[in-house]
């Protein structure tokens, strides 16, 4: 008996099953626990970037009221710090006494609240034998990393530099972004407790399981004996994605103390050891024929890595796949320096990859003398070029158009500084939108109570992206309940494994599971009915039932039938569960993406170079959607990410000692209500019937995409200065 799933409770704008919780203050963060007997930690952080410690003076910390004890390098328990994957970071938690990075922990101090903590961390006087750090991308060790998760580094095909030196047409570039920070509303925040040898851990992650592997392996225990728990996120965008110092840090303090310890980041923190999107240096080369047809792509990225770290910005994956060409020479190149490792944040790769190869593109468009929507059009790739296998679904022709009409794009006259509005010079923009469709291995249950209410749950984490809501319309249209008898619960490690919400990953993956456990536990209670002779069902075939707000029927008698409440009673009261794992072990047979095309329009200030954002237009083809008014707001919120990183943000680093100067949301600049224009979004229809069981592509991040080069060449368009550079600031319009 499959799930109807046609019904039209999936896609619909169900309100968030967990908004009231949110409004209300109901919903527990991580570091809202009420643990008894908690105390606090809080981070000592170097002020070098290279070198040593000599000395730490605790003297004047340890004699405040309220502390319990200062952990440094001398006292702390030692454990595994180094990484145990490739896919994990190698964390800086008071193992010795060198210095490889600003900000980098150096000392915890742990007292009876957080304000005798913060106070007695500023008396901590450390002592340094300092080094000359590496700074600058001339300054570091170059090189070609292995691989990009997974994937090969380097992508050749043909002789892209041969082709790039006889096309008719050239464009060859270097566009750069700087450092961007992550700034969830929710700093990175842990509670860790320890009974006897189990550890539990309330943790502000976007993922429970691999929180756990890491602690499990760090103090040297059996996996069973951690415990995770992340019910609600206040936003990750990446950073919560990986675990950081602070999170061992904390176990580590509890270990010391014998106590419950929180240690919660404060905002300048965030600027040291929880990530950030590294710079880029990127050379983007095209040739085309006059017409515009590509001959050669040639995309040469330069990134930012830790000394003790690998971490791979993949700014040129998107340029293997999204336009079709007879040759191409994708590289990417890592250089070591004395920051922080780099970590993932929303679209890793492909946004600051799309804003070069966008704005190329643009570039193109001009010496060509063709339309930005032409061009792209011209070299549509209608199977993957790099992979030579068709795409499990592609509607990005679908999203061009739609995009175009919904901007009105034909009103965009195509000479720079050839459209006004009073004084202020006008420019219309667009660019292409590009994700890849991932899924993992996930797992759930699903639970029919004796009352008829079930109970699903997940060990994925709500990083605040809707999954609690989502996840309640599949197993509530699957199960034949009404939304609100629908309990769904995520975020613990004791739950059924799922994989962290990154990568748009999550829905897709545990979504297809939720669909699988409840038509389990569906076909369990079914079965159960047919079987039982005091049942009007007993006897009828599973095919010719139908279920609705609880109740089995016959389809062709819809008046016989019974509850799920009735049934389980004359079973003496036991639930039913339906268990399932999501996966496939195949190899790929399709490209899967998701696609859309990003517009925008501008208005910019001939003498001040100031930039308004007027308008964004996102048109967005991503399979099957689950809640038409959570998808919305993906989209409207990674399109004003986009433009936050074409506007206005970036770490100010010193380069003489490694230093951000703006680590504080006064002076790091990210869009606020007065920034942002109006922002519509057009979701294309998509049926995908190969991504996985529900059809799902993932959207949380696709919507930044492009959204960038939109903006750089909306401002191209409106003042005939092509900004290479972001962000786009007015002085570099004026020079």
């Amino acid at each position: 008996m499959s799930a109807p799933f046609a019904a039209p409770l999936v896609g619909a704008p169900l309100d968030r099953v967990d908004g009231r919780r949110k409004v209300t203050g109901s919903a527990t963060y991580s570091a809202e626990w009420p643990v008894p007997g908690l105390v606090y930690g809080y981070l000592v952080l170097s002020t070098i970037a290279a070198g040593r410690i000599s000395r730490i003076d605790v003297g004047a910390a340890r004699a405040q009221s309220g502390v319990i004890e200062i952990m440094t390098s001398a006292n702390a328990p030692r454990v595994n710090a180094k990484p145990q994957s490739p896919n994990e970071r190698n964390l800086m938690v008071l193992q010795d006494d060198e210095v490889r990075y600003d900000r980098q922990p150096v000392a915890v101090v742990i007292a009876q609240s957080f304000e005798a903590a913060k106070y007695a961390a500023s008396l901590v006087r450390v002592d340094y034998q300092t080094a000359k750090p590496l700074l600058g991308f001339a300054q570091g060790e170059h090189y070609t990393p292995s691989e990009i998760h997974g994937e090969p580094a380097n992508t050749l095909r043909g002789d892209a530099l041969l082709a790039l030196a006889q096309s008719p047409i050239r464009i060859d570039n270097v566009y750069t972004t700087p450092q961007e920070n992550h700034n969830p509303m929710e700093p990175h925040a842990t509670i860790a407790q320890w009974d006897g040898d189990r550890l539990t851990v309330y943790d502000a992650n976007q993922g429970v399981f691999p929180a756990r592997a890491r602690l499990a392996y760090t103090f040297g225990l059996p996996t069973p004996n951690v415990r995770v728990i992340t019910k609600f996120v206040g936003g990750g965008f990446g950073c919560k994605g990986s675990q950081w110092p602070h999170t061992i840090l904390a176990a580590m303090a509890a270990k010391l103390t014998g106590r419950p310890v929180r240690i919660e980041l404060w905002r300048p923190q965030m600027w040291g050891s929880v990530g950030y999107r590294p710079p880029t240096v990127q050379r983007v080369a095209l040739g085309a024929t006059r017409d515009g047809v590509l001959t050669s792509q040639v995309h040469e990225v330069t990134s930012r890595t830790s000394m003790f770290d690998e971490f791979v910005e993949p700014s040129g994956v998107l340029t293997t796949m999204l336009y079709a060409s007879p040759t191409l020479r994708v590289t990417h190149t890592l250089t070591r320096l004395n920051y922080g490792t780099p970590t993932f944040m929303r679209a890793p790769g492909e946004s600051s990859g799309s804003f070069a190869l966008e704005s190329a593109l643009d570039e193109l468009a001009y010496a060509a003398g063709i339309d930005p929507v032409e061009l792209r059009l011209r070299n549509y790739a209608e199977i993957d070029p790099t992979k030579k296998i068709p795409f499990s679904s592609k509607s990005l022709r679908e999203c061009y158009g739609a995009g175009a009409a919904a901007f009105d794009w034909k009103r965009r006259q195509p000479q720079p500084r050839s459209m006004r509005d009073g004084r202020s010079l006008v420019g219309m923009g667009m660019a292409t939108a590009v994700y890849p469709t991932r899924r993992s291995k996930a797992s759930a249950a699903a639970r029919i109570e004796p009352d008829g209410h079930a109970v699903v749950r997940s060990g994925g984490v709500d990083i605040g992206t809707g999954a609690y809501t989502v996840f309640t319309q599949v197993a509530a249209q699957t199960l034949g309940l009404a939304p609100e008898r629908v309990r769904f619960e995520l975020g613990d490690s004791t739950f059924p494994e799922a994989p962290a919400a990154g990568g748009s990953q999550l829905t897709a993956s545990v979504g297809s599971a939720v669909e699988l456990a409840a038509l389990d536990a569906r076909a369990r209670v079914v079965a159960l009915a047919v079987a039982d002779p005091g049942s009007p069902l007993y006897g009828a075939a599973p095919d010719a039932l139908g279920i609705n707000d609880g109740r089995i029927f016959r389809r062709d008698q819809p008046s016989r039938g019974e509850t799920y409440a009735a049934l389980l009673a004359r079973h003496g009261g036991t639930p039913i569960e339906g268990r399932a794992t999501a996966d496939t072990d195949e190899p790929p047979k399709y490209s899967m993406h998701a696609f859309g095309a990003q517009f925008a329009e501008v208005r910019v200030d001939p003498d001040l170079g100031e930039v308004r954002l007027v308008r964004q237009v996102g048109a967005f083809a991503c399979g099957r959607i689950l809640n038409a008014k959570t998808a919305r707001s993906q989209y409207l919120g990674g399109m004003v990410f986009g433009a936050g990183m074409a506007l206005l943000e970036h770490s100010r680093s010193d380069e003489r000692s490694g230093r951000v100067m703006n680590a504080n949301l006064a002076e790091y600049l990210v869009p606020v209500n007065l920034d942002i224009g109006s922002v519509d979004v057009v979701i294309v229809p998509e049926n995908d019937p190969h991504v996985n069981e529900i059809g799902v592509k993932g959207i949380g991040e696709i919507g930044v995409v492009g959204a960038a080069a939109a903006i750089a060449n909306a401002v191209f368009h409106a003042t005939g200065k092509r900004i290479r550079d972001l962000p786009i600031a007015p002085e570099k319009l004026l020079v």
